[in-house]
């Protein structure tokens, strides 16, 4: 699938909007819209929906949404570069292990059961930037885990 600020930059164009258009309807920056557009930012999920709303698309049109979920994991640990896949496997099943908490179940919602954040949200009864902000603490966790593993 063509990568997102592509699709976004070609619905764009197809329908002849502006950077700026797009942005008011989305109240974002017209900065954004042009970070989103040349690869430079990566639009959320529930801002792709407002885009694929925007444009009179599905979601799917714009992004493929197990794809996005696997990126936020890729671009965590996107440093850690000497252990084989199967070192990572077990190392992220250790991470889970010794790593109980609400973070790890949402992780696991997320990278393994590729659930939006709405929908995790929805099943913990929490908002979902309260789930966007576990999840970004437990991948920090996870990469200081994997870089003492490593050492």
């Amino acid at each position: 699938m063509t990568d997102i600020g592509t699709r976004i930059a070609t619905l764009r164009s197809e329908r002849n909007i502006s950077q700026q258009d797009l942005a008011d309807r989305l109240f974002v920056s017209r900065e954004l819209v042009s970070m989103w557009e040349s690869g430079r930012r990566r639009p959320d999920y529930p801002m792709i929906r407002s885009i694929a709303e925007a444009f009179g698309v599905p979601p799917e049109e714009i992004a493929d949404l197990d794809q996005i979920a696997l990126d936020e994991l890729t671009d965590a640990i996107g440093g850690i570069r000497e252990m084989t896949e199967e070192e990572l496997a077990s190392a992220i099943g250790d991470f889970l292990r010794e790593n109980k908490g609400t973070g790890s179940k949402l992780f696991v919602q997320r990278y393994y059961f590729l659930k939006t954040t709405s929908e995790i949200a929805l099943l913990f009864g929490i908002g979902e930037n309260h789930v966007r902000s576990l999840l970004s603490r437990t991948r920090r966790k996870l990469i200081k885990f994997l870089q003492e593993k490593r050492s």
